[in-house]
């Protein structure tokens, strides 16, 4: 989807979250071999219910009809961003802490891997603890974050 018309998709779904006591976490746009999918992820604290991703969809669907905006075949999908989720925003950071996180950056030239707790999001990195000690990873050393359910059951 072109830059332009996927900033007023995410426009719209903001105006549908904030209508609707949601908060947008991301909007992602694929191409697939029948058209084309939105996914739209809505977030909320205490979780999202599927009548809130109903709302939003009904508002959104509306108003891109209404807009034409989109002019070939597409499916919306909106959906809460899962337990295991991205982490690309500094809100998202800040929403993570406390929860499991696996982190990918680089350091010194190297691409490294760690898990463990996010413990803090200062302004210019996270502070992340790990089984010994915490770790300080800047956000421009980060290539890629996600939160990850540990499926581990504890005695």
């Amino acid at each position: 989807m072109e830059p332009k018309k996927l900033n007023k998709v995410i426009e719209i779904a903001r105006e549908a979250c904030n209508i609707n006591n949601v908060a947008l976490y991301g909007v992602e746009s694929k191409q697939v071999a029948k058209g084309m999918i939105l996914l739209v992820y809505i977030t909320r604290i205490g979780g999202v219910t599927v009548e809130d991703c109903k709302k939003v969809s009904r508002y959104m669907d509306r108003v891109l009809e209404e807009m034409d905006l989109i002019q070939h075949r597409y499916y919306l999908e909106v959906s809460s961003p899962g337990l295991e989720r991205d982490l690309k925003l500094k809100m998202h950071y800040v929403s993570a802490i406390g929860e499991n996180i696996k982190v990918v950056f680089n350091r010194n030239g190297d691409s490294q891997v760690i898990k463990g707790i996010l413990k803090e999001v200062l302004p210019d990195e996270i502070i992340v603890q790990l089984e010994e000690d915490d770790l300080a990873v800047k956000f421009s050393d980060i290539k890629k974050a996600k939160t990850y359910f540990n499926y581990k059951k504890s005695d």
